[in-house]
């Protein structure tokens, strides 16, 4: 049976999210681990700076261009503005309030993005892609299990991050597609920076020279980001919105499969089955257009 282009899109954007957040989970393991030597503001800082020097380098070598015009236009402005709002109040979020309740928050962005694609693109989202998502978010708050006091006054920083955060995603999509990635990944890490300093003014924390090991590091840091923003970038312009941003929710299972296997974790029950409705979610998802296709192939086969 043949598959359609949309499914193979779809397929494609979907892979590329994955990879994306795999390379995101792993970086966030390195900032766990750099953190206990630098302040967070200086590490976001640092791996921004790093960001933009490798993509620009990348768009030297291969000839592409770093600045322009578009770069003028709304959606870009919106990209940018979103993706500094999302690193500032995210950031901040988990400085002063708890990891759980931020996580959680955070794991919202798929809903806002699916509602954005549906309102501002147009894309049809039926019943059965609805209740994935909103499947899927169950399982993000049974992995989370927050503590009752996990939601204070201060978390508006992590729903404003969120905000953010699904903001640059919609606008990724909205850009220009003449805009390439390399222009995209030179200015949303130039945010990144710009995020760091700003946490570093506010929390009056002053940069310190790294040691060696937390150099290797921000290398390694630097290297993951490029690899999961060139991924995000690229999948939220493949397929449909919908379809694929979904598969955001195995963010959730690489860091589980981190904690484990590197920091000594442990997994509970109620988690192993949020994990599962997480990838449950994400492959349903796909199931409706793919069930239509079916129909349709059976029906022409009858006709005949």
């Amino acid at each position: 049976m043949p598959i359609s282009n949309i499914q193979k899109e779809n397929f494609l954007g979907s892979f590329l999210m994955v990879v994306a957040m795999a390379t995101f989970a792993v970086e966030d393991s390195v900032i766990k681990l750099v953190s206990s030597a630098l302040p967070v503001g200086q590490i976001l800082f640092l791996l921004g700076f790093g960001g933009a020097l490798t993509f620009s380098g990348l768009a030297l070598i291969l000839r592409k261009e770093i600045f322009s015009l578009v770069f003028f236009t709304k959606p870009m402005h919106f990209r940018v503005v979103s993706e500094l709002t999302g690193r500032i109040f995210y950031s901040s979020a988990l400085a002063l309030t708890p990891l759980a309740s931020s996580t959680m928050i955070l794991q919202a962005t798929p809903l806002v993005v699916v509602v954005g694609a549906a309102v501002l693109f147009k894309e049809k989202v039926g019943a059965l892609r609805w209740a994935a998502v909103l499947l899927g978010f169950v399982g993000v708050l049974i992995i989370v299990d927050p503590a009752s006091d996990s939601f204070s006054f201060l978390s508006i920083l992590a729903v404003l991050g969120m905000l953010g955060f699904a903001g640059r995603d919609l606008a990724s999509r909205a850009v220009p597609k003449s805009l390439n990635i390399f222009t995209l990944g030179v200015h949303g890490f130039m945010s990144i920076a710009l995020s760091g300093l700003a946490l570093s003014f506010f929390f009056d924390e002053p940069f310190i020279w790294p040691d060696a090991s937390s150099w290797l590091y921000l290398l390694l840091g630097v290297f993951l980001g490029t690899i999961g923003y060139s991924s995000i970038i690229s999948a939220m312009r493949i397929g449909e919105v919908s379809a694929i941003t979904p598969f955001r929710y195995s963010r959730i299972i690489f860091g589980v499969a981190i904690g484990v296997l590197f920091f000594g974790e442990n997994i509970t029950s109620t988690a192993a089955i949020g994990c599962g409705l997480i990838v449950l979610s994400s492959f349903i998802v796909l199931y409706p257009r793919r069930r239509k296709q079916d129909q349709r192939d059976f029906k022409s086969t009858d006709d005949s």
